[in-house]
């Protein structure tokens, strides 16, 4: 079978059978939270000179207003004015849903299947005495192209300023969401290592890992799942096609899971059978870059340096140098939130200093070209005094998860 403790022994039927939904499930974000996002926006608009600020769908609608809808090609947004409340805009056919939806108090702008949602957007700014209007950065550009031809007269603004100077700095109640979101992946992925056999396919656990993440209460079961066998591992993010788990295979698992729309994002990589001496030493490097990375982590200390600490550990074993292969091909970490990728990242260039309320994947990945890659990651949030980990690092290649009591 396999020398690694945890991995194989049971069946998808069993483990899925002894889960439940979460037993102790993170309260709701509150509409007073909401009304403090929005207050701390308005002050961020003041800094940029912005009279006021469109967002449309997508994570940043649902974090200052609840509504988690996606984007489409039907405007639905919140104009927020620097001072004053907001204004919904939506189609009216789905004003019912909004309803249901909105987690804040607002008079809601409504268009019609004919009409302009931009003159209608225009209209509501001529009504703010708006001259300049911060833009959400992940606003779609046909919206920006129908705004500001519709307002000639605003000019626009880089709303990123406001956008991720709200959401970087995570508030008691996020950190427990991701908190929850964590536990629930980290308890898939232990499960997931335990229904593994030889010959079992990838597809086989990824269709397990959705399941058991539904099945603990998840938003939509798995937001993501990558499972890499042998070779495939070598990609940070796979091979095409499906592929069968072999004696010796490095497995690498990437999953996560929502909770009232915030991530989680977890990475394991461990060996199908007996580890082999190169397996052991790339593994063993990998843990202490992530141990490294972690450990430098103090407020005002720059988002680039931790990246650079990672990197030092990597070359001193011979990776690299910089993003050269074999060694550590993208940034040691990435900001999570209500994206799973979001500002700010642990890379060179980002020289946002550190500060608590932050959050980020720890994952300086090893490659090993057409051979294998291994992978740990998991996050870590900013206190007053360094970091703390939502979830314990793996233990060891020979013991992926920690023994439970």
């Amino acid at each position: 079978m396999t020398a690694t403790s945890g991995i194989g022994g049971s069946t998808a039927e069993a483990e899925l059978a002894a889960l439940k939904p979460w037993a102790n499930p993170a309260p709701a974000i509150t509409a007073a939270e909401r009304a403090e996002r929005m207050a701390r926006a308005q002050a961020l608009m003041g800094e940029i000179g912005a009279d006021a600020i469109v967002v449309g769908a997508g994570p940043s609608l649902r974090y200052f207003t609840g509504v988690g809808w996606n984007a489409t090609e039907r405007l639905v947004a919140m104009i927020l004015p620097r001072q004053g409340g907001p204004v919904m805009i939506c189609p009216r056919f789905e004003l019912g849903s909004l309803q249901a939806s909105l987690g804040i108090e607002a008079p809601i702008a409504l268009w019609e299947e004919h009409e302009s949602p931009y003159a209608l957007a225009a209209d509501q700014l001529r009504k703010l005495g708006a001259r300049t209007l911060a833009i959400d950065p992940a606003l779609p550009f046909f919206v920006f192209n129908g705004l500001r031809k519709a307002a000639p007269d605003v000019a626009p603004l880089d709303g990123a300023p406001v956008i991720d100077g709200c959401r970087m700095i995570k508030s008691p109640a996020e950190l427990a969401l991701m908190s929850q979101a964590k536990a629930m992946t980290l308890e898939v992925h232990h499960r997931a290592a335990r229904i593994l056999a030889e010959g079992i396919t990838a597809t086989a656990v990824k269709r397990f890992i959705d399941q058991a993440h539904r099945a603990l209460g998840a938003d939509d079961g798995s937001s993501f799942c990558a499972v890499q066998f042998g070779v495939a591992s070598a990609y940070p993010h796979g091979l095409p096609g499906d592929q069968k788990l072999s004696l010796g295979d490095i497995v690498l698992i990437d999953t996560g899971c929502k909770v009232q729309g915030y991530n989680s994002d977890i990475t394991r990589t461990y060996v199908f059978g007996e580890p082999s001496a190169e397996q052991r030493r790339v593994w063993e490097v990998e843990k202490q870059a992530q141990a490294a990375a972690f450990a430098a982590v103090k407020p005002g200390v720059p988002c680039e340096e931790i990246d650079a600490v990672a990197r030092r550990v990597l070359q001193a074993a011979g990776f690299g140098p910089d993003y050269e292969l074999p060694g550590l091909p993208h940034r040691t970490g990435h900001g999570i939130g209500l994206s799973i990728h979001e500002a700010p990242y642990l890379v060179r260039g980002d020289k946002t200093p550190l500060a608590p309320g932050m959050c980020f994947s720890n994952e300086p990945m090893i490659v090993l070209p057409e051979t294998f890659g291994v992978r740990l990651e998991d996050h870590f949030y900013v206190t007053q005094d360094g970091a703390a980990w939502f979830t314990q690092p793996q233990p060891s290649l020979d013991q992926p998860f920690a023994v439970k009591n």
